[in-house]
């Protein structure tokens, strides 16, 4: 089992995954390595790559449905409220003794800070944008995306 990320470590992941620059090449390439890492394990998940409010990259993998489509646009509205990842904001939350659904005053039907949605941060611009997967369990979503983006920045 997965050790449940610290506040501290999910920011740094954050500080620590900054692109230089974004390409609709660069959406390609981290949508179909998220693919290969999502087939290897046989992850019933949607993939989505979002930048300035257009979808760059979509994939469906068998055992996805429909539900996965809309947690997607759900968690991704988080990052782009906040600017952090969606399980950032949901541990945030939790940290203070509370939940996001009771403290944000958002529609929950809308936002969701569950693991899965991570920003796509440009250096010396900020947020562009999220990379999000639906499927599995929120860590294992926060997990997958932030293994991906590892590979893929280094």
């Amino acid at each position: 089992m997965t050790p449940t990320p610290t506040v501290e470590e999910l920011e740094a992941q954050e500080r620590r995954l900054v692109f230089s620059q974004f390409t609709y090449d660069d959406a390609w390439a981290l949508g179909s390595l998220l693919v290969e890492l999502a087939r290897e394990r046989r992850a019933p998940v949607a993939i989505d790559i979002h930048r300035a409010g257009q979808q760059l990259f979509h994939a469906a993998l068998p055992g996805s449905t429909p539900d996965n489509d809309a947690w997607i646009a759900r968690k991704r509205r988080v990052v782009e409220r906040y600017g952090s990842a969606s399980y950032l904001v949901g541990a945030r939350h939790r940290a203070k003794g509370t939940t996001f659904e009771a403290s944000s005053r958002l529609d929950p039907d809308t936002y969701a800070a569950h693991g899965g949605s991570f920003p796509l941060t440009l250096e010396g611009t900020g947020v562009i944008g999220a990379i999000t997967v639906s499927g599995l369990p929120q860590l294992e979503d926060h997990n997958l995306v932030v293994e991906a983006l590892n590979r893929f920045l280094t």
